[in-house]
């Protein structure tokens, strides 16, 4: 496809698309090189060619997608070329392996972040500002109304909740996403737990990944492992289950006697908790004003907005910047009308 009057980072029905490079990020659908940003299902998927990953995130990704899939992996920083466009990846830290890519071609440089955070995380690489022209941002909590509490410790927090119910013999159960929020909670229990955590089995195979890249993680065992050592009508007591919400409606759940239950995500900010005992507001998103802050220490003159795109762009506007959802960059939005050319600069 000619590339010369179309944006450097194009959106399609496959996602992000780099025509001058001929690579997709994040791509829906199968493609031939896919850059991915991390190894969450709605960022990689399976059935493309070859993919490209941070060397950190490269066993998740194919504990995700299978390990018989093609990864070509880089180091955080490390440039590789596509022709004549340079790329990079830099730790987007979102969650172990993330990355933000960087996309540089004829003096002109682009960013797009994939998710990311800015917010301390022991399982994962910090954030890191990168400079460019034009950025595109992901916005999951990109309105006003949700902004984080700084330097809270997560892990103190849960285990004092945890310790608490242990003493009346009930159960803690903390939901939290099998990939990203369970590691991340492990890490900021690891100076605390005072006995292993009862982990879901689709929890425990992401928790290993993270372990072999030198992750600290508190102790685990297998929650069906635990169940299977209970004894005539024993239950367990006073135990913490990491699991994602569907666990209430497996068929072993009368075996976890009374219990609260508490939910660690961004949404507890302003959600209201009456589906849970407590909420812990630990988000592996960026808030409002990491958003913000992200945007203007990144230098981008154009930014582009994926998610919750309407109130961002708004307020980007109003501080004088070119702000437009990502349908603005849709790739019909640039090629020739029947009849016309596409016009080589």
């Amino acid at each position: 496809m000619p590339m010369n009057n179309l944006p450097l980072i194009t959106w399609t029905n496959k996602g992000l698309y780099c025509a001058a490079g001929d690579f997709y990020i994040d791509p829906h659908r199968a493609v031939d090189v896919a850059i991915i940003t991390h190894a969450h299902s709605d960022h990689a998927r399976r059935g493309s060619k070859k993919y490209i990953s941070v060397d950190s995130g490269v066993e998740l990704l194919k504990t995700r997608l299978g390990n018989k899939i093609q990864v070509e992996s880089y180091k955080y920083g490390e440039v590789f070329y596509f022709g004549k466009v340079k790329v990079s990846l830099h730790s987007a830290g979102h969650i172990l392996g993330s990355a933000q890519v960087r996309v540089e071609h004829d003096g002109e440089v682009w960013v797009a972040s994939g998710d990311y955070k800015r917010d301390h995380d022991p399982s994962c690489d910090p954030f890191e500002n990168v400079l460019c022209d034009t950025f595109i941002t992901e916005a999951t909590f990109g309105t006003p109304k949700f902004v984080w509490t700084k330097n809270l410790n997560h892990g103190a927090m849960i285990h004092e909740w945890w310790c608490e119910n242990e003493k009346k013999g009930v159960n803690s159960i903390l939901f939290g996403y099998s990939l990203g929020k369970a590691q991340r909670i492990l890490a900021e229990l690891s100076p605390f737990a005072h006995k292993p955590v009862l982990i879901h089995s689709t929890i425990q195979e992401l928790t290993e990944c993270y372990r072999r890249q030198n992750r600290d993680m508190a102790r685990t065992k297998v929650l069906g492992e635990k169940i299977k050592e209970l004894i005539l009508d024993q239950k367990l007591e006073g135990e913490l289950l990491l699991a994602p919400p569907s666990i209430l409606t497996e068929n072993w759940i009368h075996l976890a006697g009374t219990y609260q239950t508490a939910f660690a995500s961004g949404w507890m900010q302003n959600s209201n908790w009456n589906r849970y005992d407590r909420g812990f507001v630990m988000s592996d998103h960026a808030d409002w004003n990491d958003l913000n802050q992200t945007i203007k220490e990144s230098g981008a003159r154009k930014v582009f907005v994926q998610h919750r795109n309407g109130a961002l762009v708004r307020h980007l506007k109003k501080q004088g910047l070119e702000a437009y959802p990502i349908d603005h960059l849709n790739i019909e939005n640039y090629l020739p009308k029947p009849g016309e050319n596409l016009v080589l600069i």
